[in-house]
């Protein structure tokens, strides 16, 4: 008997139900994109793994996906290294490639190969899927889709401020009550000199960024594992837990950190992010969160994470500025920011909070019905009218009974039925059947347009 086939830990199958809702997610994003001037890219599914290795850090670097080489993989590698079973130094010997682990690096080497086409600033966005190889749990999957929006070429800050614009439209269009938490690397980078160790910044925000996961007496215990003295992390602890408005949070790290310039810098983006956002009206909280860090190594300035207030769920949305990302391509001197939308966990946030509009799932609105050769040539004359109206129609193929057609049409929850038998013809004129209420009228394909457009 043959195995029964399965698909890897950490994907998923999507229906033609969920593809719709998934649709839906991604239409909402990108019409808002639209609306503040970004233009869509794609990146190959793999890149050279020379792009992509070192520029997450350690954990990141484990979590990429690597492609084995074709052909013979094996020439050019000595027994003594197969024997080593070194899997990192072998892993390196056979696979060039790998699939991508987030957007924003492919968008920089894209950048930098194509400077020469490029009009800066330049505002992209970009919606694909990307890997990692991640231990799959609820809200985290080894394959997903991420929708970028970024902005190079610019130092303005303005950049941020839309950024967070566009986070609040989107998450407003949908309905999901959320929370925008922002914080700034320099801010961070200012923490780690005040408290004696700045060539820890790194290991400081890893740990400090899985305190809502792991709890803060786990987060000290992985700062002193990476060797930080008990007097910087006590040092550290008031800092971490500050709270407060906005405002008091901002005049309180100004006080902290007086005697580090580069901290009292990254208090000074927060400061103009956060008060012009203030003027602008957003619809959802904002909030400064000194214990966000975002793990990544590339972050250089302003950093943000987005979380759903009425859902159990990790952040749906994450970015931020990146003043070096292409310099490590060969090309100085570019900055960027940017947002990516989670897709995968707002489409589960959706479904659990039951936020999807009817029209975004509904797929066909019209049915008709076959009982035959000159009916079916009747109904597509009206069927092309139908479709030319931008309804949403289909025939039946074939004539079979019409306790079949109809328990199709109620499997894909089609609202509407056209019935076409002899005296429909004759009449010139169409049955047409509300499946919701039962109610059926003899109509015109005017009259039936009208009714289902309605």
């Amino acid at each position: 008997m043959a195995a029964k086939p399965s698909i890897p830990k950490g994907t998923r199958d999507f229906s033609p139900v969920e593809m719709a809702k998934r649709n839906y997610i991604f239409n909402t994003i990108r019409d808002v994109y639209h609306l503040y001037g970004f233009q869509q890219i794609e990146t190959p599914s793999m890149e050279m793994l020379s792009t992509l290795m070192g520029k997450y850090g350690d954990e990141g670097d484990k979590l990429l996906f690597k492609i084995q080489n074709s052909g013979d993989y094996f020439s050019g590698i000595t027994d003594e290294e197969l024997l080593s079973r070194n899997a990192a130094k072998l892993a390196s010997k056979f696979c060039e490639k790998g699939l991508r682990y987030d957007l924003t690096v492919p968008f920089a080497r894209y950048v930098v190969m194509h400077r020469d086409e490029i009009t800066f600033p330049f505002k992209r966005y970009q919606i694909q899927p990307v890997w990692r190889a991640d231990r799959p749990q609820k809200g985290r999957y080894r394959e997903f889709y991420q929708c970028d929006a970024d902005v190079v070429g610019s130092d303005s800050l303005l950049n941020e401020v839309e950024l967070m614009q566009i986070v609040d439209t989107v998450f407003s269009r949908f309905n999901i009550r959320v929370c925008i938490k922002i914080n700034n690397r320099k801010i961070l980078s200012g923490i780690a000199e005040i408290i004696g160790e700045s060539d820890k910044i790194v290991d400081i925000t890893v740990a400090i960024d899985k305190l809502d996961k792991i709890g803060l007496d786990n987060v000290n215990a992985e700062l002193k594992e990476k060797g930080i003295s008990d007097e910087a992390i006590a040092k550290l602890q008031p800092i971490i837990l500050l709270c407060g408005t906005n405002a008091e949070k901002l005049a309180t790290l100004k006080n902290v950190l007086s005697a580090s310039e580069v901290g009292l810098k990254g208090v000074e983006e927060s400061e103009f992010i956060l008060n012009t956002l203030e003027t602008m009206g957003l619809k959802n909280e904002i909030e400064l969160d000194l214990t966000l860090a975002r793990g990544l190594n590339y972050y250089t300035g302003a950093i943000f994470e987005v979380k759903a207030l009425d859902v159990q769920i990790g952040s749906i949305t994450g970015g931020g500025r990146y003043d070096n990302l292409t310099g490590v391509f060969g090309m100085a001197g570019v900055s960027g920011v940017g947002i990516s939308f989670g897709a995968d966990r707002i489409f589960d946030v959706l479904n659990q909070l039951e936020l999807y509009p009817k029209e975004a799932v509904n797929g066909t609105e019209l049915l008709f019905i076959n009982f035959g050769e000159k009916e079916a040539a009747y109904s597509m004359g009206i069927l092309a009218k139908v479709r030319a109206a931008n309804i949403r129609a289909e025939i039946f193929p074939d004539a079979a009974k019409m306790k079949k057609q109809m328990s199709y049409a109620n499997a894909k929850n089609i609202p509407f039925v056209a019935i076409v038998g002899e005296n429909e013809m004759n009449e010139g004129k169409v049955m047409l059947k509300n499946m919701e209420t039962g109610e059926q009228n003899l109509v015109s394909a005017d009259e039936l347009i009208a009714i289902v457009k309605k």
